[in-house]
């Protein structure tokens, strides 16, 4: 092991002493983690000061809570390649939305995903058009239970090609066009570095849009270390800088010890 990247990892161990203070509220994508119990990943991330874990079904929120810690972000309606941006699906989304929504808020839940789906050779305006009007049918619900919808931004590129909500322009029209104060964007750092770049700026320009944050090392989604392209502990600081109350959530793909990764990113990320 180099010594730069020993001394990163011997740094992020030594906090698992004391958990972690900061602005941010960061949180762990269960799925990066899917070789472990869900009672493993909920004690060492509640030591190491995580306040959440995100992309949890509904029976794995009382392992979650069991540990203090919130299950930040839940299933809401549609998958990835199929999503909000064909009229066809609406009354089938708006079912399926509002039955998370009123799971969600029962159990205090504070966020649920949706997607716009692929594009199969829609054009983007019409696509935007199709998610405004989707979304436009739920928004109210999601107002008056307390609970925030998230479209999630994904690269096109490299892992989902075709995806059509695949830069921020395009979301931010989206969420312009809703017009909710709980419906913003799920701000992927790794998609959005790898189809657009220019991260900081971009988070500035439309922080007011953005509901949550997922974190992941560019190329290759795996740790927050000297491998990746981002300088992680700048975006961290820039996001809290803008007194950003929702959460951080680490997914990436750890390479090394899962849990030593996971810590070190969380001390990296502590500003």
């Amino acid at each position: 092991m180099r010594a730069s990247a020993a001394s990163f990892l011997t740094a992020g161990m030594k906090g698992s002493e004391t958990p972690s203070k900061g602005r941010l509220k960061q949180s762990v994508a269960r799925w990066c983690y899917k070789d472990m119990s869900l009672d493993d990943l909920c004690r060492h991330g509640a030591e190491m000061g995580l306040r959440g874990v995100d992309l949890v079904k509904e029976d794995e929120w009382p392992t979650v809570k069991k540990y203090g810690l919130t299950p930040c972000v839940t299933p809401g309606a549609g998958t990835i390649p199929d999503g909000w941006n064909r009229t066809e699906n609406h009354a089938r989304l708006e079912a399926e939305m509002k039955k998370n929504i009123d799971l969600a808020a029962a159990a205090k839940i504070p966020t649920v995903i949706t997607f716009s789906g692929n594009r199969r050779g829609l054009a983007d305006d019409i696509g935007r058009d199709n998610c405004i009007a989707g979304l436009n049918r739920v928004k109210k619900m999601a107002e008056d239970s307390g609970v925030t919808i998230v479209l999630e931004l994904l690269n096109s590129k490299v892992n989902h090609h075709d995806y059509q909500c695949d830069h921020t322009a395009w979301g931010v029209e989206v969420m312009k066009g809703v017009n909710s104060p709980r419906v913003k964007l799920l701000y992927d750092i790794y998609h959005m570095q790898i189809m657009e770049g220019d991260i900081i700026r971009t988070v500035r320009d439309n922080i007011q849009h953005i509901g949550h944050f997922h974190t992941g090392g560019v190329p290759g989604r795996n740790e927050l270390d000297e491998s990746q392209e981002l300088q992680w502990r700048t975006v961290a600081k820039a996001i809290a800088d803008l007194n950003f109350q929702g959460y951080f959530a680490h997914e990436f793909i750890p390479l090394h010890d899962p849990m030593t990764s996971l810590r070190s990113a969380v001390e990296l990320c502590t500003v």
